[in-house]
């Protein structure tokens, strides 16, 4: 295997039906050992990750207050004789408005809890994930039903709305109760699950900085029972709040003038087709580097907990506290959003499942699960690819022959349409998209100083033939 690296290949990957699995090298294995070991600092080191732990928490207020409370404006004080009082008015918001009260604590409790249950208890499809080199390379089973689970926490809700037991209205008025819980449980679950891990001594690539260990995490597939706790979060949490806060916003705006905007219609479908995504191709997580590289610690658990949920949707809060004469726009607009929506939406689906049906196929696995929608694109025949010395596969095929992150490139499409919905009505729901950009862009030097690590030679030919990093002809 090692002799063939750089080779450019076409073939049918499933060889006649039977595929034929891909085994890492011994020049694989060495690459892999480099990788798995901690080699300096990121995200500015322990200085860096404690700015970055203290400071997110307070900006998801400070933007959260500006758009329920001050018309979207960026507030600031207006003298340097204001800071006090600037800062004495923003603490009496969140001290007043944000108070993680009893209705916030057993809503975010109950959708925990919930949760755990019925990925726990849900049937599911069973699906291998990719070999993990932190585990000398075994492979990990996993129970995708997040589908399940989904559309089960969606009958229930419509029911406890139906009969006034729990009425979905209420979950973006409790918006800043809601957020501090998220917070406190992001930071709760981060620390908790740093002390276990080292205290069970399953601890892994640590740096010997203990704020920075917290940050990157300690463990990497923590499990309880059946339930991956990394793969759960990832699904069941942030993107189940971020859809029934767009739900919620909709009933807000039922309830108070009688009809649902097309702009709050638009970001429900956005949030639906987002979580419906992540329950139908559940199956494709295992084979990304979030499940068989990254560790669980505050970076991601924070991230999913209150992150995700409490800062994506800023276009519903505006839309929730705002008349809609503040954001409407012509028909035409309306169509085009929708369409570019809905194209961006098709790119990012299919090219995911291109990628990790790729991968599965150099498992060996060549029959893949019919979920709905089931796109036309998402699985490739006869895909092109480049042998590497590793032993592993670049695919050059499909979307990927265009960008080396062709599903990058869509999902920020989207979360762009998720601020202009509100069009030039306040900045801020522009944030998700600013912030995306940034994360993408240090993720993706992460991934190719990695990948270059990793695949030497072989990663410079795949570069030649995928030129662009992101947008074809451009980046």
């Amino acid at each position: 295997m090692a002799g063939n690296g750089g080779e450019l290949r076409q073939r049918n990957t499933a060889d006649k039906g039977n595929a034929k699995a891909v085994t890492t090298t011994d020049e694989g294995r060495k690459s892999d050992k480099l990788l798995d070991e901690h080699h300096g600092y990121e995200f500015g080191g322990p200085l860096g990750v404690t700015a970055m732990m203290i400071g997110f928490p307070i900006l998801m207020y400070y933007l959260w207050i500006c758009l329920w409370f001050y018309d979207g404006k960026l507030v600031t004080p207006s003298s340097v004789d204001d800071i006090v009082p600037f800062l004495q008015r923003m603490w009496t918001h969140v001290r007043e408005d944000a108070y993680p009260n009893a209705y916030a604590w057993k809503v975010y409790t109950g959708l925990i809890i919930y949760q755990l249950f019925l990925a726990w208890v849900m049937p599911g499809y069973q699906q291998e994930g990719l070999p993990v080199p932190s585990l000398g390379y075994k492979t990990l089973m996993y129970n995708c039903n997040a589908l399940w689970s989904v559309y089960a926490t969606m009958l229930t809700a419509a029911a406890l709305h139906y009969y006034h037991i729990f009425r979905l209205t209420e979950i973006i008025n409790n918006y800043g109760h809601l957020m501090s819980v998220a917070m406190i449980y992001g930071f709760a679950v981060s620390f908790g699950v740093y002390f276990i891990t080292v205290a069970t001594g399953n601890q892994m690539r640590m740096s010997g900085s203990f704020i920075y260990d917290v940050f990157m995490g300690a463990c990497l597939n923590p499990r309880i029972g059946p339930v991956d706790l990394k793969m759960w979060a990832e699904v069941r949490i942030p993107w189940v709040i971020v859809f029934f806060l767009a739900v919620s916003g909709g009933c807000h705006q039922y309830e108070q003038y009688g009809y649902v905007t097309p702009n709050m219609a638009f970001m429900i479908l956005a949030t639906w087709l987002y979580l419906n995504a992540c329950g139908k191709g559940e199956e494709c997580i295992p084979q990304t580097w979030d499940m068989y590289h990254e560790k669980w610690g505050f970076m991601v658990i924070f991230w999913n907990f209150a992150g995700v949920p409490f800062t994506y949707v800023y276009s519903v809060v505006y839309m929730a506290s705002h008349h809609p004469d503040k954001y409407h726009f012509s028909t035409p607009t309306y169509v085009l959003l929708f369409t570019v929506l809905l194209t961006a939406y098709y790119i990012w689906d299919t090219s995911m499942s291109q990628k990790s049906r790729f991968k599965m196929q150099t498992q060996g696995i060549t029959t893949f699960r019919k979920t709905f929608p089931q796109l036309p694109g998402g699985t490739l025949k006869n895909p092109k690819y480049i042998q590497t010395a590793h032993g592993n596969r670049l695919l050059i095929s499909g979307w990927w022959q265009y960008s080396r992150k062709p599903n990058y490139v869509a999902d920020w499409v989207m979360s762009f349409c998720w601020g202009v919905i509100i069009g030039k009505a306040t900045a801020i729901p522009y944030f998700y998209s600013i912030f995306f950009i940034t994360v993408l862009i240090h993720r993706c030097g992460r991934d190719f100083e990695r990948c270059s690590v990793k695949y030497g030679k072989d990663w410079e030919r795949y570069c030649e033939v995928v030129k662009y990093k992101f947008i074809p002809g451009i980046y």
